[in-house]
Parts: structure tokens; C-alpha cells; sequence
């Protein structure tokens, strides 16, 4: 292999990156990115970042040194727009292409929208450095801010706006903001913190539209309700960043789908990150994991993969995410549903400290903690004792 393009400059495309020359890859190294900027850490961009205690240089996920060890072709600012598997090639947007016989990609996703988001200023979504610069500039004191979309960076986008002083009201079309995550037992508490915190929560009507006149003046709910707006935030999900790629030959289903060890249906394309529709050891049917831990986790596997020029090893962490809203922290690993049966184990509901397990056919298939990190580690690792399968050999591709 002579060349591999890193598609994707965020986290999963660094370790990717890093990965290659760690794993003994010393052949032409090009990542390429649609943002301008550097690698760059996310999950503060709704909370550090966006509250004002950490700027941009805090956010570099590399040393000048580590980027000089990397020796990569750096292709930034231009994103790719097709994939010719066929011939090796990733075409971009300003009309250039690279040649690579090796592939990975980690193009991320992208943030979903509402009518009238998309040119009136106040109007924010949340996946960028410069995102997030916007929407700080315009958070203060006494400023009228809706959030729409109550999932974990809704909830962490509201809870920092509040702790700046803003008038914070959030919108959700579910009746119950994460019950599709925690469960209908667990996720009260979560609503309970918004509105202790003095945040007003609209959930069971969805956002209609961005109303505007100049700027945005409010949110039209699809009930005809209208709330005033100074500044209107739009979390309501995103979508893997996977249109480049239609027509590639690879097979696309909410991701790239993969196999257990992220390797496409092609040896020399592997996908990592968000955009990855994966294959886990501890389950029958494919999951995509869009947290950061998938994306800092996955990149060595995949890349040992593509080295080996097919499957030898497979991706078996749990996948787990944490938040931190009002001062709490939020942790959970495993794969819940709609109906496991939820016990507490450690701790409390009412003191907003306890561990609970999600239990399914006699076993553990999921833990929650709030504000009990230390529990949460043990019964994280118990809980990846239970689900890891007997170790079987890896069939070749």
C-alpha cells in the first residue's frame, strides 16, 4: 500500500491518521477535510467553549511536533464530494482529486435543520468551531435563546446558556426528551433539571419553523404557538455524512456498513466514526455509535485492518458517552431498550446520585449513572465482561 487519504479531519480522522504511522505505515499520508481549521476536539463546543472558559487553541488535538511526525499531506477546506472505488480516487470540491489505494472514511455527520434556519441570523446549529463561536457571541445576559431538540447537546447547549444568564426555553417534539436513551423511568430526572434550573421546557409539539424579519424573532411550534426568540439553537439530530458517497459501489444504510472490524465490502476501504454502520461482536443487527468514544476507539482496529488487507481483528468496545448539564454528570455504556427492566443499584433517584442497570433475558445489557463516576467505571467494565462473546476467529474477507 502507497498511499491511504484519511477522509475526514476531526477525531476519527486524526487517530486514523496517527494509527497509520503507529501501526508502521510509511508510504504518502493525505487527509482531507471540509472545515479549514486543524483537528479540533467537539464535546465542548456546547459546553466550555460555548460558556467562554476554553478558546480555540484549547480545543487543538495535535502539537506542531505530533503534526510533524505525522509528515501528512494536509487537503483542507475542500470537501470530498465522490469516491471513484473503482480507480483509487476521491474527488473534491474544488475540482482536484487524490489518488489512494487505501481508504478511510471519517467524514462524520451532519447537523439537521428547520425551515428558516437556513440565512436568518440568530439561527444557529452546532457542529463547528465556527458554530459555536456564533452562537457565543451571542449569548448574555437577558438574551431570549430556544433551544429545539432536548437530546443530550440540546440539554448541554441549554444548560450553558442558562449558567450565562440567558432566558433559555426548550423545545422538543417528544413528550419525554431521552426516553428513547435513558428509558421513561430515568428520563424525568433530566426534564426536572431544566426546569429547576429556571429553563421553560415545550416538549410534545415539534418546532414548525424560524420565524424572522431582520433576525430571528421565534419559533413557530406545528400547534401554531409561537415563542419569542432573540437567538434560536437547532439540535433536532444529524444524518451521516455520507451523500459523497452514493454511487461508490459501498453499501449505504444510515452509515457506511461495515463488518465487526470496520471494514467495508471493499479490503481497502474501512470507515470510522459516525459515518460507520458497524457490525458489533455482542449483537445480531448493525448499530452506529455517533460519540466521541467510538471515534477515538475504532481508528486502530480499522486501521489494522486495512493494513492487513482484510478482517483480523475485531471492534468489540461497548459503545458509552457521558454529558454534563447543570453541574451533573450524566455516563452511560451498553445497548438499552424500550422494554428492560430498569433496577438501581447503587444510590438514589431522589439525590440525583445512583447507578442503574438495564436488564434483558436475565442479563445486563446497559448501566447509567448520575454524579457516581467511580461506580459507573466498575459496573462499565462488568458490564463489557458480560457482553464480550468467547473469542472465535475472525473469518477472512
Amino acid at each position: 500500500m502507497n498511499t491511504v487519504a484519511v477522509v475526514g479531519s476531526s477525531v476519527a480522522g486524526w487517530r486514523a491518521a496517527q494509527e497509520l504511522r503507529e501501526q508502521g505505515f510509511d508510504g504518502r499520508l493525505v487527509i482531507i477535510g471540509a472545515e479549514a481549521h486543524r483537528p479540533y476536539d467537539r464535546p465542548p463546543l456546547s459546553k466550555e467553549f460555548l460558556a467562554g472558559t476554553l478558546q480555540p487553541e484549547d480545543l487543538t488535538l495535535a502539537s506542531e511536533q505530533e503534526e510533524a511526525d505525522l509528515a501528512a499531506e494536509w487537503r483542507l477546506g475542500t470537501a470530498a464530494v465522490r469516491l471513484d472505488t473503482r480507480r483509487g480516487a476521491v474527488a473534491l470540491a474544488d475540482g482536484s482529486e487524490v489518488r489512494a489505494d487505501g481508504i478511510v472514511l471519517a467524514t462524520g455527520s451532519t447537523r439537521l435543520g428547520l425551515p428558516g434556519t437556513e440565512d436568518a441570523p440568530g439561527s444557529h446549529r452546532l457542529g463547528t468551531i465556527d458554530d459555536a463561536l456564533a452562537l457565543r457571541a451571542e449569548i448574555h445576559a437577558g438574551a431570549r435563546v430556544v433551544v429545539v431538540g432536548g437530546g443530550l447537546i440540546g440539554a448541554e447547549i441549554a444548560s450553558t446558556c442558562r449558567s450565562l444568564g440567558a432566558e433559555v426555553t426548550l423545545v422538543d417534539a417528544q413528550h419525554l426528551p431521552l426516553a428513547r436513551t435513558l428509558g421513561i423511568e430515568l428520563a424525568p430526572l433530566c426534564v426536572a433539571q431544566h426546569e429547576d434550573y429556571g429553563v421553560r421546557v415545550r416538549c410534545g409539539t415539534p418546532a414548525a419553523r424560524v420565524l424572522s424579519d431582520d433576525r430571528v424573532t421565534g419559533v413557530e411550534l406545528a400547534d401554531g404557538r409561537v415563542v419569542p426568540a432573540d437567538a434560536v439553537v437547532v439540535e433536532v439530530g444529524a444524518e451521516p455524512a455520507t451523500r459523497w458517497l452514493r454511487g461508490s459501489g459501498l453499501k449505504l444504510r444510515d452509515g457506511v456498513v461495515t463488518d465487526s472490524g470496520c471494514v467495508t465490502s471493499l479490503p481497502n476501504v474501512v470507515a470510522v466514526g459516525d459515518i460507520a454502520r458497524y457490525q458489533p461482536v455482542h449483537r445480531s443487527h448493525t448499530v452506529r455509535s455517533d460519540h466521541w468514544s467510538t471515534a477515538m476507539n475504532q481508528p486502530p482496529i480499522a486501521v489494522r485492518n486495512l493494513l492487513a488487507g482484510r478482517t483480523v481483528a475485531a471492534y468489540t468496545e461497548v459503545p458509552h458517552f457521558w454529558s454534563r448539564q447543570y453541574g451533573s454528570t450524566l455516563q452511560f455504556a451498553g445497548y438499552a431498550g424500550p422494554k428492560d427492566r430498569i433496577t438501581i443499584v447503587d444510590g438514589s433517584l431522589k439525590s440525583r446520585r445512583f447507578v442503574a442497570t438495564y436488564q434483558r433475558g436475565g442479563r445486563t445489557v446497559a448501566v447509567f449513572a448520575m454524579n457516581s463516576p467511580k461506580q459507573f467505571a466498575a459496573h462499565r467494565r462488568r458490564l463489557s465482561t458480560t457482553l464480550s462473546p468467547p473469542a472465535t476467529p475472525i473469518p477472512s474477507r
